[in-house]
C-alpha cells in the first residue's frame, strides 16, 4: 500500500513540474521582444508586393510558414506519445 502511495506522489510531482514548465514557456513567449512580433506584418507586405509584381516569393514564404508552424505540433505530439507510452507501460 505504501508503494502505491509513493508511486502516486511521484506522478503528482511530475504533473506539477510539467505544469510549471508550461507556464514558464507561456510567460517567456508573451514577454518576447516586440521586434519579433513586428516581423509578421513586414513579411506579409513584402509577399503581397512581390505577388502583385508577378513574383513567386510569396508562395515560397507561405510554404516556409507552414513548415515552421508544423514543428511545434510535431514536438508536442512526440512528447505526448512518449508520455502516453510510458504511462501505459507503468499501469499494466
Amino acid at each position: 500500500m505504501v508503494l502505491l502511495k509513493t508511486i502516486h506522489l511521484q506522478k503528482v510531482r511530475k504533473g506539477y513540474q510539467i505544469i510549471g514548465i508550461a507556464i514558464l514557456v507561456v510567460v517567456l513567449t508573451l514577454t518576447a521582444n516586440q521586434d519579433l512580433w513586428a516581423q509578421c506584418p513586414m513579411c506579409k507586405m513584402a509577399a503581397e508586393s512581390n505577388l502583385r509584381e508577378g513574383g513567386t516569393a510569396g508562395k515560397g514564404l507561405n510554404a516556409g510558414i507552414l513548415f515552421i508552424l508544423s514543428l511545434p505540433y510535431i514536438l508536442i505530439g512526440s512528447i505526448g506519445f512518449a508520455w502516453w507510452r510510458n504511462n501505459r507501460d507503468f499501469e499494466a
